[in-house]
């Protein structure tokens, strides 16, 4: 779809269908890395179609003096990585967005291992010179667990090709611990050992070993089909090929979801969703393993004026844009506050409303626009700004919708500002 604004309305609130759903853009990401510092000998099946990954694929294909990773954030962190040990200057810049979006600890910690990279404009951001191939002196490294996980599997990525190999040491709390494992698991694929004790994760200097990484779908697309179920009266959907051992960290959407009712059963190569009655009674949820879930159930627990607490949210203002301002910007239309009390937030439902339309804004970011989305089942008439920004994930996001709710065509809107 082409369109920037649109209107949907949703025609009936009794959804079933088939979604197949593109491939995880947290495994792809990480496998083409892999595949490039293994020079092809680790080979790739179903490979997201998100803009992220795509952007990633290009760059590392193109050999350019100067890489622009525009709002892709993963891409950012691990070219950042990749490139202290190519031999080359590269300049590595991205949208004014991630030029705001902070990645001194992962430079820091690269810097420790002999890396060269210097700030082309503002201490601490993006964009950065970078000129390889580092020269290790030492594999000892520290670097903080609370900030952000990619910065950990940026470093991981490229363990098995740094000429004395890591011994990564985290500190503090580790956010996001599933995206680790995502990434130590995929390397295990390609031949690559390593040990993690305590604080400590080793992995020696060691070659990938020729394999097919088969990409799994995207837990975190299916999150939005597990939101729908959720504010719709009635939804049955089948997503192929996910499975419930899954390397994704966002799969504890089905955990997270029976709480409001809605049933997972993993059968014929996929996951068979169905809606049956269920009074909410769980009061606070924690997403500091999976935080790319937060939106859409803080969105299903607003629109259900269900006053739930919510931590683990410490990441979400260093995402494509501050999440928690501009969720609470968006449930205000709505009649709800996000209240934030010492990294504890809370929901205030009390004025909960259903106007007959609301605006939606985007802030540029994908996952806002579509945990949003399924306030269609609430609000007659939700209008979109920007939606082509759910490309970064879930490119085919509008369609799918489009053919589970009967919704004709979203209607293009022009708007003035």
């Amino acid at each position: 779809m082409n369109s920037e604004t649109i209107v949907l309305n949703a025609p009936k609130k009794h959804l079933s269908g088939t979604i197949k759903l593109t491939g995880s853009k947290s495994e792809s990401n990480r496998a083409l890395i892999m595949q490039a510092l293994s020079n092809g000998k680790v080979r790739l099946e179903n490979l997201s179609k998100a803009a992220d990954t795509v952007t990633l694929a290009h760059i590392l294909n193109s050999g350019c003096a100067t890489s622009d990773v525009g709002p892709a954030g993963t891409a950012m962190r691990f070219l950042t990585a990749f490139y202290t040990l190519q031999t080359a200057n590269v300049l590595l810049t991205g949208s004014e967005r991630m030029k705001q979006r902070p990645i001194g600890i992962l430079v820091d910690a690269l810097k420790q291992l002999g890396a060269h990279i210097e700030y082309a404009e503002d201490e601490g951001y993006p964009p950065l010179h970078i000129k390889g191939p580092l020269q290790q002196t030492n594999s000892q490294v520290t670097i903080r667990g609370d900030v952000s996980s990619q910065y950990i599997s940026a470093l991981l990525l490229i363990a098995p090709s740094l000429p004395l190999g890591l011994d990564l040491h985290i500190t503090g709390e580790l956010t996001s611990k599933p995206y680790i494992e995502m990434t130590l698991a995929l390397l295990e694929q390609a031949g690559i050992k390593y040990t993690w004790g305590g604080p400590i994760i080793h992995i020696a200097q060691q070659p990938f070993h020729a394999c097919t990484i088969s990409i799994e779908p995207d837990w975190s697309a299916a999150s939005y089909w597990y939101a729908m179920a959720t504010l719709a009266d009635q939804a049955e959907f089948f997503l192929p090929g996910l499975n419930g051992y899954s390397l994704q960290g966002d799969s504890q959407i089905t955990e997270i979801m029976a709480n409001f009712g809605i049933t997972s059963q993993f059968k014929d190569g996929g996951v068979l969703l169905t809606k049956e009655p269920k009074i909410l009674e769980r009061k606070i949820f924690d997403f500091k393993a999976c935080p790319d879930l937060a939106q859409t159930v803080i969105v299903c627990c607003a629109a259900l004026g269900h006053d739930a607490t919510f931590t683990g949210l410490e990441t979400l203002k260093i995402k494509e844009t501050d999440r928690i301002k501009a969720l609470q910007n968006e449930l205000a239309k709505f009649g709800v506050k996000l209240i934030e009390r010492n990294n504890v937030y809370k929901l205030d439902c009390r004025a909960l409303h259903f106007p007959d339309k609301i605006y939606i804004n985007t802030y540029d970011d994908h996952r806002m626009a579509m945990a949003l989305t399924p306030l269609i089942f609430k609000i007659k008439d939700v209008e979109i700004e920007n939606s082509s920004v759910v490309a970064k994930s879930y490119p085919h996001f509008w369609d799918d919708l489009m053919r589970i709710t009967s919704l004709t065509q979203p209607s293009p809107l022009e708007r003035t500002f």
